[in-house]
């Protein structure tokens, strides 16, 4: 006979949801200390909650009177209010705009409570803008496949009728012409198969991404950027993610060279992980993800091409090849993962989102 599966207790299932919610759920005693909060409040505050719990709200968020003495005529007359597109500085210098309500709720003694409920609206318009990205990656990759297609053909009739004719010449000063039409060609059939990207499948395996992001520092560390500080910012409890490590390693260090090139001698790189829960990538969502930070104190990306840098030929530098970030997008979204871009003069922003995958046994 097949075991009766227990059905959950009542209690258990508030819980659960509470843990499911994408909005973030936190919870105050009368001295506007924190009780409780929820996974999506951690992920907001990249901390755990055995650090957050019993923190003052002013060791959060940066609030004003005006917001201290709403929160406690919310206390003290039972009447919740509602905020839409409220600006909040974290106290780790990250501005947020959110959806806010606070509320009241009685505990089992007696004493009130409150409730504060937000939904990040920044994360909403982030998800809007990975989707777009995800779609124009997947019919520009299209066209230049058609594209390319197009190109090799000629090519390799241009090539194959240059070494035909060169072996019919008789004088060499003339062969110097058909050598200049095949390394043409070679250089042509090569800068395509780099616009096209990643042509081999990745060959995933368990990986330690931290192991993967040390190995990208010691790269540019040996290549000697003179001047540039790369600081570290590592989260240890990140589990092992099912990934191409040579695929993680050549994106996260296209990433970082971009950034050693774009700043003087005096340059700061961060390089940071962080673990993520309830994450959307695209239009999925995982409950646990894994987030590498590639972050610089640099002049920033150009407005003109901030919104087109993932693309092919796109950079801002002369003597670029605008090759490198649209590679590393390939690559990682070969995984299931994403690259984002948040960049402003003083600090540019790239983080790799990576989907964890947890192994079930057989």
């Amino acid at each position: 006979m097949n075991a009766v599966k227990p059905i959950p207790l009542m209690t258990d299932i508030p819980q659960r949801i509470l843990e499911s919610l994408h909005s973030v759920v936190m919870l105050f005693d009368r001295e506007l200390r924190l009780r409780y909060i929820n996974p999506a409040g951690e992920m907001l505050f990249e901390a755990s909650a055995r650090h957050l719990l019993d923190s003052p709200i002013a060791e959060l968020i940066q609030v004003d009177d005006n917001l201290i003495t709403a929160l406690q005529e919310v206390i003290d007359t039972a009447h919740p209010f509602t905020k839409h597109e409220q600006k909040l500085m974290l106290l780790a210098q990250r501005e947020i705009t959110v959806d806010m309500v606070v509320s009241t709720l009685q505990e089992a003694h007696g004493q009130t409570e409150l409730l504060v409920e937000m939904n990040p609206i920044n994360r909403l318009l982030q998800i809007t803008r990975d989707e777009n990205l995800v779609n124009q990656q997947k019919t520009t990759r299209e066209l230049l496949r058609g594209l390319a297609h197009e190109v090799k053909n000629p090519l390799g009739g241009l090539r194959g009728a240059a070494q035909l004719l060169e072996k019919e010449l008789p004088n060499e000063t003339l062969k110097e012409y058909t050598n200049v039409i095949i390394r043409e060609a070679d250089r042509l059939q090569k800068l395509v198969n780099q616009i096209l990207g990643p042509n081999r499948m990745p060959k995933v395996k368990a990986t330690n991404i931290l192991e993967m992001v040390e190995r990208v520092r010691s790269l540019i560390l040996a290549e000697k950027h003179h001047g540039i500080t790369i600081k570290r910012d590592y989260d240890p409890s990140i589990p092992d993610v099912e990934i191409d490590p040579d695929q993680l390693i050549q994106s996260v260090l296209n990433i970082v060279r971009n950034a050693c090139q774009a700043m003087n001698d005096d340059g700061v790189i961060t390089l940071r992980t962080r673990i993520l829960r309830n994450q959307t990538i695209g239009q999925e969502t995982h409950r646990l993800a894994a987030r590498i930070d590639v972050i610089d104190n640099g002049p920033g990306i150009p407005e003109k091409i901030k919104e087109n840098i993932f693309f092919p030929m796109i950079t801002g530098r002369a003597e670029g090849s605008g090759l490198g970030l649209s590679i590393a997008q390939s690559l990682i979204q070969q995984h299931g993962g994403l690259i984002e871009c948040e960049s402003e003069p003083g600090k540019t922003v790239f983080s790799i989102i990576l989907p964890i995958t947890r192994r079930t046994d057989a």
